[in-house]
This record gives C-alpha cells, structure tokens and sequence, in this order.
C-alpha cells in the first residue's frame, strides 16, 4: 500500500462539541481521535469481537437486508471483471444475524470470501441501536442520515461522495487515503454503470499500482493524505473528496453519516452531470467552448453577477433559489425531457 501526507488529527474533543461547521468551512479532511470511544458497540469490539457479534444481533430488525458477496479470488475489493462490464460481486438479501454468522466463519480462514454490507440505513435495520452509539449531530441542528458498514477484510476503491460524511470507526481498524477534488484526471475514474457501490471509482489498484498503464496516478500520490483510525475514532470527509477505505481486521464496523451544507430544495449534481454529458460533450469543439464561457457565466462563477445589472422583478431564476423557485424549476425540466 502506498503512503501519503499524514492527515491532521484533532484529539481530545467531546463528542458533544464537534466543531462541524468549522471544519466544513475549512474543506479539508481531519481525523477526529476517540470522539466515539465510549459507544457501547465500541467497547463490545474492544472486548473482543464475538462481544461485537452479540451486541450487533441485538438489534437484528427481522429484516432481509442487501450484501456484497465475492469469492476468494477478488481478494476483498470488489470491483470489475477484466473489461470492466460487470461486478466481480454479486448482491444477495439475507437476515442481518445470518450474514454475521457467515463473517464469523471466515476469521481462521487464510484466503476467505468477501462479505459487505454497504451503508445501511440504521434506524430501519437496527432499531434502538442509535441510543448508545451516536455522534450528536442532531444536537448541533445537522440533520444527517447514518448508515452502517459491515464486513470482513474489504477494500472500497478510491471514490467520492457529494454529501459531508463524518465516518466513525466502531470495529476493527481502517485505513484511509485521501485526495482533493481537483485530483479527478489523476485517478482514472472507472465507467459510470455499473459501479460496486453506487458511486464511480477509480480503477488504479492501489495495493499494486501500474503505473505503465496509469502514469498520472504518481501525481495524485503527491497530494495523497492517510491515517490509519482505531475503534472509537472518526474522520471528517469533506464533500466531493476522494477516499480509499481499506479494513485492516478480519471483522470490521464502521458507522457514517452523510448531510448537505447546501439547502434541502437544491437537488443532486449529478443528474446536471448525466444531463450536460447527453446535451453538451459530444458537440463540436467551438460550441462546446462557447457552452464552456456560458456555464463559467451562469453557473461556476460568481453567483450574483449574471443578474447584478437586472432590476430585482426582472432576475427570475438568476436569483438565488428558493424552496418555491426550485419547484418550478423541476416542474419546468421535467416538462422539458418528457416532451
């Protein structure tokens, strides 16, 4: 595995105290040292990780719930097949307690299958868990939702999010690698579908990187940030940063939770992304620099400037969105791709 830069670390914190909207202002990724030490699922795993196992069937909703399954040959990362068309994993349902079952039985097994339960949503498969083991968002008026990671040695690719996400390592040890934004063209991003977990990742092996075939990646390596987080510990995220998740323990739990800076009523990116690729990439090199010098306008420079020379009843959605503008906005491009 190839290190980078240290990422910063912040000890001593109350959990109660997190300072959220500092560091999200700041933009830049932090490890937030033992701020979910005394969780009780913490101190199961601390104990031992059969005591982990139990306390986690406590909650078991009854409910089948989506997992990652891989042979032994994809060595814990899931990922693609030789041409990238489809997942080396396949997606199966079952009871939260038996998929544990079947993690406990790969701890004594030198080459076991991967098994990954990815981001599920706790207050529907884990009823009552969240009362011992919390991060207090709330308490800081951020309404964020949390999800649950669950697995054996499981490597997630390098991918981001769009949402700030404040991950927290309850189980087993995790070892993280981070890169800026703007480090895109440096990470090889794969195919847009199918995708293991729902978001592109880069197709660069970290543990052996082939730089013949990915010569950039030396460049994003000289921004890489790394830290290696402990059961109680937690990493801030911020929104739109690469991440590398590899779990270092036979058995691993980590806990996150994703929320938006931005207003409820602004909806996704992503589906503006999927819209200009279908509408704008494939012109002709002119008009796609006019399109360029249009979006800078609109959208990527300042905010105000398209409408600062227009009166007020005359700047219609030039003006910042509200709840009410949004909708019409929505109305209006759905009426727009139906026709």
């Amino acid at each position: 595995m190839l290190d980078g830069v240290a990422m910063r670390t912040l000890e001593g914190l109350q959990p109660t105290a997190l300072p959220l909207e500092a560091l999200v202002a700041a933009g830049e990724p932090v490890v937030l040292r033992g701020i979910a030490r005394d969780w009780a699922l913490v101190q199961a795993g601390l104990r031992s990780t059969q005591d982990a196992l139990g306390y986690l069937r406590r909650f078991d909703a009854g409910v089948p719930v989506p997992y990652s399954f891989g042979g032994p040959e994809i060595a814990g990362r899931p990922f693609y097949n030789e041409d990238f068309t489809r997942l080396n994993v396949e997606v199966r349902r079952g009871l939260l307690t038996q998929v544990l079952d079947e993690i406990a039985d790969t701890f004594e097994d030198p080459m076991p299958p991967t098994y990954y339960v990815a981001s599920l949503p706790i207050e529907r498969a884990l009823p009552g868990f969240a009362q011992a083991n919390d991060a207090g968002l709330a308490g800081q008026g951020i309404e964020a939702s949390a999800s649950i990671w669950i697995g054996n040695r499981v490597t997630a690719s390098c991918h981001f999010d769009t949402p700030e996400n404040l991950a927290c390592c309850a189980v087993g040890r995790r070892r993280f690698t981070l890169f800026p934004p703007e480090q895109i063209d440096n990470l090889y991003p794969g195919p847009l579908e199918p995708t293991p977990g729902g978001q592109v990742v880069s197709v660069v092996d970290f543990d052996r990187p082939d730089f013949a075939r990915h010569p950039r990646f030396r460049d994003a390596l000289a921004s890489a940030q790394t830290a290696v987080l402990e059961p109680g510990d937690a990493i801030f995220i911020p929104s739109m940063w690469w991440h590398h998740v590899r779990s270092l323990a036979p058995f691993n739990v980590l806990v996150n939770y994703w929320w938006r800076s931005s207003p409820a009523f602004l909806c996704s990116p992503l589906p503006a992304l999927h819209h200009a690729m279908w509408a704008v990439r494939d012109l002709p090199v002119r008009e796609k620099q006019a399109w360029a010098r249009i979006f800078e306008y609109y959208v990527f420079g300042p905010g105000g400037r398209a409408a600062q020379h227009l009166p007020d009843v005359a700047r219609g959605d030039l003006a910042p969105f509200d709840e009410t503008q949004a909708r019409r906005m929505r109305a209006q491009l759905l009426a727009r791709l139906n026709r």
